[in-house]
């Protein structure tokens, strides 16, 4: 009897443990893409099968910008203030809520569907491998059993926070560098921009780097203010980890004007963005980073909506930045929506945590796991700040990125669009030799030197 119990209690904790069950996994490839999306397409074939994704010669690109597969497709319909009761059942809170404040310039283009989304065959296989053996740890926060594949840690996702960990963990092309702008347009559409020039490097993508002291690091980020003059030099370091309440987040700022170097806590949660006059908090950057441990992440389900997606044209090197931004919002003539599957969660502050957003509302495209519309609530309950991801595929790369991150501050009329290059000396540039060396407090005075 014992050891028949003791059998017992051993299969229980193995079930327990056990992410997915094999013949689970077994669908990512088959019913599921390999990223874990519904391969099918919908009933009426608006959205369609996913096949693949885009080719990686899907179109020309020059000096790291992408030209546009689409760029001969017209909207199908444009949603107004107008129209807007008729499509509001696939629409965010935040997207009507624009129409309502914007009623004369907010519009929604709608084109054709077209799941682009890919990613090389070794990240699906890392994909599949999280599925067999990721784990959560500590409610939720963390992972474990994460370290040897590193990408999409929930494929077939169980419940709210484990979707949103498959975009924290989602594949970003390997080491990158690029340049981009920053704005906070005022009411009257006036603007001045910021400009950055920032860098994401991965473990696995590194050398000279004890793997085993990065066994928790996720990423290592770095971000360097190279204009207006009275911020350039100025330095941001993160070491991202994997589990944050285990060990949270690490950050340094150097501080070209005191050339000195010193811990940033406050680059965590809900601490002011880099130089975003006060209109985005740090883990609004890349639509939702960081540790998720302040929230209750509640799976809602799946839903079809017109999202920001193939923003090819929004991301164009032939445009000004004037060009994109206007009065209270972006020019949403050079934005593309179309239809798309996406995962919907809410999230609500726990009891005895704190957060300037008291609720967040995340919809998640199924085939990239990027953030696509992101909706944030005060105290009061009441709506604050509307984000929208315009996304693109870069084919060439086989990675799907931002092309654009804006977030609306709906009550004051003002926002901030991040990510901008239009007007650039070049695109993104991947695939860039890293050391650990490069990514420590020591290297950071030689990053700021003006």
């Amino acid at each position: 009897m014992q050891f028949g119990a003791a059998m017992a209690l051993s299969l229980l904790a193995s079930s327990v443990m056990a992410a997915v069950s094999p013949e689970e996994a077994a669908k990512l490839g088959t019913t599921l893409t390999p990223l874990g999306a519904e391969k099918a397409g919908n009933a009426d074939g608006s959205i369609p099968e996913w096949t693949g994704g885009l080719p990686t010669d899907a179109a020309a690109v020059t000096n790291g910008f992408l030209a546009d597969p689409f760029a001969n497709e017209q909207p199908l319909f444009t949603i107004t203030a107008a129209n807007v009761e008729q499509y509001k059942d696939k629409l965010s809170p935040g997207q009507l809520a624009m129409f309502k404040r914007y009623a004369a310039t907010y519009k929604i283009p709608v084109y054709p569907s077209h799941r682009t989304a890919a990613a090389p065959q070794a990240i699906y296989a890392a994909a599949k491998k999280s599925a067999l053996n990721t784990q959560p740890v500590d409610n939720g926060n963390g992972l474990s059993n994460f370290a040897d594949s590193r990408y999409y840690a929930f494929p077939i996702p169980k419940d709210g926070v484990q979707v949103l960990w498959n975009h924290i963990t989602r594949y970003r092309g390997g080491n990158a560098r690029r340049l981009i702008v920053q704005a906070t347009p005022q009411t009257n559409g006036s603007f001045s921009t910021v400009h950055f020039e920032d860098e994401v490097a991965f473990p696995t993508d590194m050398i000279e780097l004890d793997q085993a002291k990065a066994s928790n690091v996720l990423l290592y980020f770095k971000q360097k203010v190279t204009a207006p003059s009275r911020l350039a030099g100025n330095v941001l370091l993160v070491h991202e980890t994997i589990d944050q309440v285990k060990e949270p987040r690490l950050a340094w700022i150097y501080n070209a004007g005191q050339r000195r170097v010193r811990r940033a806590p406050q680059v965590a949660y809900d601490g002011p963005g880099t130089a975003a006059d006060g209109l985005r908090t740090t883990d609004n950057f890349d639509m939702f980073s960081g540790a998720p441990d302040r929230y209750d992440w509640k799976l809602v389900g799946k839903k079809e909506m017109y999202i920001p997606y193939n923003s090819y044209k929004l991301d164009s090197p032939s445009l000004k930045y004037a060009d994109v931004l206007k009065p209270g919002h972006i020019n949403q003539d050079l934005t593309r929506y179309e239809l798309h599957r996406v995962w919907e969660v809410e999230a609500t502050v726990k009891p005895g945590e704190r957060h300037i957003y008291a609720k967040r509302h995340l919809f998640v495209d199924e085939d990239s796991w990027q953030v696509a519309l992101a909706d944030h609530y005060d105290g009061r309950g009441q709506l604050w700040r509307v984000g929208e991801g315009h996304a693109e595929q870069h084919y060439q790369r086989q990675v799907p990125v931002y092309t654009l991150e804006a977030l609306y501050d709906i009550i004051s009329g003002r926002y901030i669009a991040l990510g901008m290059r239009n007007e650039e000396k070049h695109g993104t540039e991947f695939g860039f030799k890293a050391t650990g060396a490069d990514y420590t407090p020591a290297a950071l005075r030689n990053s700021g030197v003006r």
